[in-house]
């Protein structure tokens, strides 16, 4: 079982972007390392340059991935903590270490 999943909140605690929090959108692997998408943080602008097909060329803002050692997990607070694992009826269940609270998903 992933200690993270898509659709949980984290902060990230290393970078340009340290103390901002958002939502997981999406997780990539490259050689072997895996990386995340956060909404709304690590932007980076790309230049398109014009084609045949479309005439004019585009500034598009892009959400650039982020190595996954470089995010926590937090609570609705803020409160970053490491991620424990419990059996509740025969499942397993996710909680923060610090807080004792159970990861909704």
């Amino acid at each position: 079982m992933k200690k993270i999943k898509i659709g949980d909140n984290v902060k990230v605690i290393q970078g340009k972007d340290k103390g901002e929090t958002g939502k997981v959108t999406n997780f990539l692997e490259k050689k072997g390392k895996i990386q995340v998408i956060v909404s709304g943080i690590n932007k980076k602008i790309k230049h398109v340059k014009p084609s045949q097909k479309d005439k004019i060329g585009k500034i598009i803002n892009l959400e650039a991935p982020l190595d996954i050692s470089n995010i926590m997990l937090c609570d609705a607070t803020g409160i970053v903590s490491k991620v424990s694992f419990i059996l509740k009826d025969n499942k397993k269940i996710r909680i923060l270490k610090k807080t004792n609270q159970i990861i909704q998903k």
